[in-house]
């Protein structure tokens, strides 16, 4: 197994035992449905409420940092809290639900994908328009300096092409307001197939 597979199965089994929905995003997401690269976290949204905080304590508590106060903070403000795995020092981000229309509607989309070496184990993962849209605003909110952000955006436009959903894509981004970089990011992305 990968340190992604390592550190994130226990996570993602504590969850689904406690019926809290989640979705692997960022890099991982990216490098699933796109080119791969390293990276030494794992994104996850998950649909948590102040009362799964003793319970991922208690369930992660022998292999993981993990603090039930920082978990209760972060669902009260909608932000995000991490967790270590000990064992590999793979950290995971666990950003609370949004509640715009936006992170609703991608939250409901998702593909199941394998992120290791052991095809059967399956994760859900965000669509690929879902990735390209929230890392457009990263970039964006990032004032364009990330070229890892730019890069995994046009990975998962080379390697998805004709399946992306352009009129999801075009919606989501005039709502985002990041409409002018995903013009960009397609026409980057076509002329380097």
């Amino acid at each position: 197994m990968n340190d992604i597979e390592l550190a994130l199965g226990p996570v993602a089994r504590v969850l689904d035992a406690l019926s809290v929905p989640f979705r692997v995003g960022g890099s991982v997401a990216s490098s699933a449905l796109g080119v791969a690269r390293t990276t030494l976290d794992v994104d996850i949204v998950a649909d948590l409420a102040e009362e799964h905080a003793s319970a991922l304590v208690s369930e992660l508590g022998d292999a993981y940092y993990v603090d039930a106060d920082m978990i209760r903070e972060a669902v009260r403000r909608r932000e995000a809290f991490n967790i270590i795995h000990l064992a590999t020092m793979m950290k995971i981000d666990v950003f609370v639900r949004r509640t715009r229309p936006f992170d609703r509607q991608a939250f409901d989309r998702f593909v199941m994908e394998p992120l290791g070496e052991d095809e059967s184990r399956r994760f859900p993962v965000s669509t690929a328009e879902d990735i390209i849209l929230h890392k457009l605003e990263w970039f964006r909110l990032g004032g364009g300096a990330s070229k890892r952000q730019w890069e995994d955006v046009l990975g998962v436009m080379r390697l998805q092409g004709d399946l992306l959903d352009r009129a999801y894509l075009e919606r989501w981004a005039a709502e985002l307001r990041v409409d002018d970089l995903l013009r960009s990011a397609f026409e980057e992305a076509a002329s380097s197939r």
